[in-house]
């Protein structure tokens, strides 16, 4: 079979990844193109581009990068128009994925969704379109299929690949004092600071965290570093704090830590599942923040709130991201902290709820096995 899969952002890659790997597992003549990234490509497709150059965010930001997102829909139509594949499978990323889905349903095209635009969220309007382009929906997080079946769409859970990645990763992460030696850092307890993968991210919410290191002489904070920010950007905001950026080493970074600092999106899923006790930033543009207020209909940011239907874990947004809220958030789930155990017991409750073990598997089978069926009927 012949697979086009289209991904927009870190996590995204991150997915398609394991979904590849699954795929070629299941299909011994997959042949497989994709828009990703480097984990994508690693996996074995074909990458045509890199979702570096597509990750926006922000309503504002969205406005003045227009031009290139209607390039990207019409360079990306024509990929897929020549590829001719069996089937488009689009992962997250709705304001990209979802018109080109509009687009490609001109031409026959056969569209599978993996991971759900999150309509429960805003944008309910969105399920619409997805009833319409979309032939077939899998889902992450176990809420989701009661929500669409509101809307009398059928999708399809099997769990959430997130668990069994990042277990499996922690597994291989290197232990304190490999960690320490590999990237040279100061011999104390860890407080990791993971400030999200979009440059515009970094910029706001990195100087907030990087604020800290003052109040806590006695422990050494690192940057989980991502390839997709230009590494001068780091310089600049960790300037004098001697705050060391650590490269390709989340994992051995949540392995190792005592607590995190971490921006609101899947890494606030990761670091749960790796039983880290964490507090949630978000900040954003003054005008991208005040349109989500107005349209946004979720009592909470952070994944790991919204999978338990209650806080778990601290969510500091926008003006609250200050020195003493985050000072007093932290103190309460280092060593000693009064919510760290019952954030820890918590965690445990969460993962049951994800099912995640084989989850990529299991979706992958589902894909080959619909598309034979269609092979067959036809």
């Amino acid at each position: 079979m012949k697979y086009f899969i289209i991904a927009g952002e870190a996590s995204g890659d991150l997915h398609g990844a394991n979904l590849v790997k699954e795929l070629r597992a299941v299909d011994d003549n997959a042949e497989i193109q994709c828009w990703g990234g480097d984990k994508m490509s690693k996996a074995g497709a074909y990458l045509l581009k890199d979702y570096r150059d597509l990750a926006i965010m922000g309503f504002w930001e969205v406005l003045l990068k227009l031009r290139s997102i209607f390039t990207n829909l019409r360079i990306c139509t024509e990929q897929v128009v020549s590829f001719k594949p069996d089937i488009v499978i689009l992962i997250d990323y709705p304001g990209f994925n979802l018109r080109i889905a509009r687009r490609l349903k001109k031409y026959n095209t056969r569209i599978y969704y993996y991971i759900s635009p999150k309509v429960w969220a805003w944008k309910s309007s969105r399920i619409k379109k997805i009833k319409e382009y979309i032939d077939r929906m899998y889902v992450i997080f176990p809420f989701e299929p009661e929500f669409f079946s509101r809307y009398d769409y059928k999708v399809h859970y099997f769990g959430n690949p997130l668990v069994e990645h990042v277990e499996g990763e922690l597994e291989k992460a290197l232990p304190y004092n490999k960690l320490i030696s590999a990237e040279s850092l100061d011999n104390k307890p860890l407080i990791a600071l993971l400030a999200g993968s979009r440059t515009q991210e970094v910029k706001k919410i990195l100087p907030a965290m990087a604020s800290l290191q003052k109040y806590y002489p006695d422990y050494m904070f690192a940057v989980a570093g991502v390839r997709s920010v230009d590494p001068g950007i780091y310089s600049v905001i960790l300037k004098d704090t001697g705050i060391e950026v650590v490269y390709d080493r989340t994992y051995d970074l949540l392995r190792n830590s005592e607590a995190a600092m971490v921006t609101s999106g899947t890494a606030t899923l990761e670091a749960a599942i790796a039983g880290i006790p964490q507090v949630v930033c978000y900040r954003t543009s003054w005008l991208s923040y005040r349109l989500a207020r107005m349209l946004v209909k979720i009592r909470f940011i952070s994944l790991v709130n919204l999978i338990m239907d209650r806080e778990i874990v601290k969510e500091l947004i926008q003006h609250d991201l200050n020195e003493k809220r985050m000072v007093s958030e932290l103190n309460s789930i280092l060593p000693g902290g009064w919510k760290r155990e019952v954030m820890l017991e918590n965690y445990a409750i969460l993962k049951d709820k994800l099912s995640g073990k084989g989850a990529s598997e299991r979706i992958a089978v589902d894909i080959y096995n619909s598309l034979k069926l269609v092979e067959n009927v036809n």
